[in-house]
């Protein structure tokens, strides 16, 4: 008893700052929808580490999660292990941890990862929220295991800049596909360009969605990427080949809707040319399956096969103003907020 409490009386109060929902978003999420918050963490018991923020991300997915009001925000961060009370964590551990947007946590050690085995000195950390992390493998899995695509194929992926979708188009170039590209900017569309997709255009400036799509590959797409969903893939999906496959990812055209949503894609062509179509989240590929993809990510990576871009915020304190501009397109590749 003597020194539990002595041990108890020498931990250093911390004060964590958290982001929480103090109201439910209304189409665009806005400044008075966060709140800040400050609480004090208890001492550590027995197995358990004491969590120091170093990077956190934010994505598109976190505007769909239902949450309660005063809920913190979901989502995963690099953190370095500042205090432990476990023997298999000691202290300056980096650790990938689902904390949400916080600056500290306090956690058992359970759902916690290490970085993948042979992470060079040279290479960021918050690289392993990104490229090598979850968007990486999404685009992994999504591509390979959903699309199953083959070289020679034709691929079509919009929000082409991101950073999911940078993936895929480079994931599908090294596997000897032609990849065209569609984004909101031309900014992202030089990017594109740079990464090695065949045709890359702004969506938002030329004439005709349908028509840019046909000259871009007059004979269809093999695999349609899809992040953005609505009236675009209402486009795509009419020029997808016979057994074209989609991929369905994401629909961020669609999150900050309040009218009613468009109406989906035309059930002739997809009957008529046998399209197969499957949403999927990356949490279904565990093990050692994803621990290949983590290796192979960080392969091609370290190899320069994979480029990766990084939109880095300033500041725990701006981390709505983060995720509010990547929901709006602000962003080149993947949007991460260091602490």
């Amino acid at each position: 008893m003597t020194l539990e409490l002595s041990r108890e009386s020498c931990f250093r109060m911390v004060k964590a700052k958290r982001w929480t929902l103090k109201k439910h978003f209304e189409g665009y999420p806005k400044d008075s929808d966060f709140e800040l918050k400050t609480v004090e963490l208890p001492p550590l018991k027995n197995g358990e580490v004491l969590l120091e923020a170093l990077f956190l991300t934010v994505d598109p997915y976190m505007r769909l999660v239902s949450m309660k009001e005063g809920d913190t925000f979901i989502g995963e961060q690099v953190a370095r292990v500042v205090e432990s009370e476990n023997s298999a964590l000691p202290t300056g551990t980096i650790v990938l941890a689902p904390s949400g947007w916080t600056t500290h946590t306090i956690s058992d050690g359970k759902e916690l990862r290490r970085l993948p085995e042979g992470w060079p000195d040279t290479l960021p950390l918050s690289v392993a929220l990104g490229a090598v992390g979850m968007p990486g493998l999404t685009a992994y899995f999504g591509l390979f295991e959903i699309c199953g695509v083959k070289g020679g194929e034709t691929v079509m992926v919009n929000s082409a800049a991101g950073a999911v979708g940078s993936t895929v188009g480079q994931l599908a170039k090294l596997k000897g596909c032609k990849v065209v590209g569609a984004a909101g900017s031309d900014e992202k569309v030089a990017y594109m360009k740079k990464l090695g997709y065949d045709v890359a255009f702004n969506y938002k400036t030329v004439k005709s969605l349908e028509e840019t799509l046909k000259k871009a590959s007059p004979d269809g797409y093999d695999c349609y990427f899809d992040n953005v969903g609505g009236e675009f893939s209402n486009v795509v999906i009419p020029q997808m080949k016979k057994f074209g496959r989609v991929a369905i990812c994401g629909a961020i055209s669609t999150y900050n809707s309040t009218p009613p949503l468009p109406p989906g894609p035309p059930a002739k062509a997809i009957i008529y040319q046998e399209i197969r179509m499957e949403g999927f989240l990356v949490h279904r590929w565990k093990g050692d399956v994803r621990r290949k993809a983590l290796s192979d990510l960080l392969k091609w990576i370290s190899e320069g096969k994979i480029q990766y871009h990084e939109y880095v915020t300033e500041g725990f304190e701006n981390m709505p103003a983060a995720f509010m501009g990547m929901l709006k397109g602000d962003n080149l590749g993947k949007t991460i907020v260091k602490v």
